[in-house]
C-alpha cells in the first residue's frame, strides 16, 4: 500500500500549490507552486503528492 495520496483538481484550484489548504499545519512542507497546465498532471516534488486535472477542465490565461 502507498501513502502517496492522488488529488484530482479543477481550473478554480489553479494556481495549484502544495501542501494545500487541507494539509494538516504540523505535516506541511514550504510551499511550492505547481504547473499542471503542459500534461494535464504534477507531483509534488517534497511529498511526492500527485495532482491530476479534470477530464474536461479548460484553463484559461491570465
Amino acid at each position: 500500500m502507498s501513502d502517496v495520496k492522488e488529488f484530482e483538481v479543477s481550473a478554480s484550484d489553479l494556481p495549484l500549490h502544495c501542501p494545500t489548504k487541507e494539509v494538516a499545519l504540523w505535516a506541511s512542507h514550504p510551499r511550492v507552486f505547481l504547473d499542471i497546465a503542459k500534461t494535464g498532471h504534477v507531483a509534488c516534488p517534497y511529498c511526492g503528492t500527485k495532482f491530476k486535472l479534470r477530464e474536461g477542465e479548460i484553463l484559461s490565461h491570465h
